[in-house]
């Protein structure tokens, strides 16, 4: 599979640890990190260092925590949306957070999906096998533009 995520995570263990949850569920991509909202945005528009698409290629899939550093994520999202180059880029939100206002403030921002963080491998290794059956292997997918 070629088709890049994005992780968009400042936290060093979560991204760790979901990196070792793709990689035990043999999802073969390209995986990418921003470890802020602005970096996001930045590796997104190829702004400065991520100019280079081969080496930080446009996503098919991100997964964006929502509390983060020096841009939030449903303002990440929000900017996401208001780019139509990105309008079929899935965007599935990875938060620790299950309010209601954080679920219905990223599904009215328009994500494809709202995930709570498990708190074990094991349930991350079962969620991102989810991730990889439903986005990869039973989604259509319009990517010829990438």
């Amino acid at each position: 599979m070629t088709r890049p995520i994005l992780l968009v995570e400042d936290d060093e263990n979560d991204v760790l640890t979901m990196t070792l949850a793709l990689d035990k569920v043999a999802l073969t991509c390209p995986i990418c990190v921003a470890k802020d909202g602005r970096e996001a945005q930045d590796y997104l528009s190829g702004g400065g260092k991520f100019a280079d698409r081969h080496r930080y290629p446009l996503p098919y899939l991100i997964l964006l925590d929502l509390k983060l550093p020096r841009v939030m994520g449903l303002e990440v999202l929000k900017w996401i949306r208001e780019r139509p180059e990105f309008d079929s880029t899935i965007v599935l939100i990875l938060s620790s957070s299950s309010m209601p206002e954080d679920v219905q403030g990223a599904y009215h921002l328009h994500a494809n999906g709202y995930l709570v963080k498990p708190y074990n491998l094991e349930k991350l290794q079962l969620m991102t096998q989810a991730i990889k059956e439903f986005w990869y292997l039973q989604n259509q997918h319009s990517d010829a533009s990438r």
